[in-house]
């Protein structure tokens, strides 16, 4: 990875994340812009719905690791990609290994109270091997 990617991508990282207690639980959360998170809710609310969730990891081999973020709703045609620096987030991470649940909010939520829309993952070993991979990426 070139400096000007490196540049590029530290550029494109969305920095609105963050977690909360949920039963005595951190639960990773992306805050999305209102408007943008007001449109995925009133395309998605009251339907029978899924997200497929993905994690893309990227990593220069020198300790940067990014983590994209794919989230693809089963209704509506929503599609979002949230890129993550996982050299920041490394608690964002070991949260949604630990309890595999991934939530969206807005700003202006209460988050683990209100307006939160939760994403149950799968498969909790996809979490806990993008995790291994994280943490082995950042030692380089």
């Amino acid at each position: 990875m070139t400096n000007d990617e490196l540049e590029r991508l530290l550029a494109n990282v969305h920095k609105e994340i963050t977690m909360f207690d949920y039963d005595g639980t951190k639960v990773p959360c992306i805050i999305f812009e209102e408007k943008q998170f007001d449109e995925m809710m009133r395309t998605v609310s009251g339907k029978p719905i899924s997200a497929e969730t993905n994690l893309n990891i990227l990593q220069d081999g020198k300790g940067n690791v990014f983590v994209e973020i794919s989230l693809n709703f089963s209704q509506g045609g929503i599609s979002e990609i949230v890129l993550l620096y996982a050299n920041e987030s490394v608690e964002f991470f070991e949260a949604l290994a630990n309890t595999s649940m991934l939530a969206l909010s807005s700003p202006h939520s209460e988050y683990g109270k209100s307006n939160v829309f939760m994403i149950q993952l799968p498969k909790l070993e996809r979490a806990l091997n993008a995790l291994e991979i994280i943490k082995t990426g950042l030692k380089k």
